[in-house]
């Protein structure tokens, strides 16, 4: 069968649209036996597990996960990411910083260039030894360990003078 009629006469049954959509309410939702929040809360599953790891407990553990990952250890040569950044250093300090604002272990960069923010002090505590302005403290994820050279920009400009 071919349909003759223009295309603005013709039904479209393919845009659903339209289509007046049912929706259920949250509250009626989690009175329900038969759905897959009941299933959850019987068998105590997901966010139910009185012994499952809270948001923090799970951001510490990631952390952790990612320091041994990326295989960071004091005293390896690194950069920051994102490579745009192009600051490199040496690991010197990887555990948590308790006067920074969140959990988790923190890594502790001893910069080649005084582009940091502190020289290894964070609230009156030394975490590890540097220059001033050499020292900064990221997460893991911000570091990339490798084979960097040492960037010594002051040291050629003092060669050719």
């Amino acid at each position: 069968m071919h349909d003759t009629r223009p295309a603005g006469a013709r039904e479209n049954y393919t845009d659903v649209s339209a289509v007046a959509k049912y929706e259920m309410g949250a509250a009626a939702y989690a009175e329900r036996a038969d759905s897959v929040l009941a299933w959850k809360k019987a068998r105590k599953l997901g966010r139910f597990d009185p012994a499952a790891p809270d948001a923090e407990q799970q951001r510490v553990r990631h952390l952790e996960r990612e320091v041994d990952e990326r295989r960071i250890a004091v005293g390896c040569r690194c950069r920051l990411l994102p490579a745009a950044d192009a600051r490199r250093g040496a690991v010197a300090f990887v555990g948590p910083v308790p006067h920074i604002p969140g959990l988790g272990p923190w890594v502790g960069v001893a910069l080649d260039e005084p582009t940091g923010k502190n020289d290894g002090c964070v609230g009156g505590v030394r975490y590890f030894e540097c220059k001033d302005k050499c020292g900064v403290f990221v997460r893991p994820e911000r570091v990339e360990v490798g084979e960097f050279e040492v960037l010594d920009d002051l040291g050629e400009e003092m060669e050719e003078i």
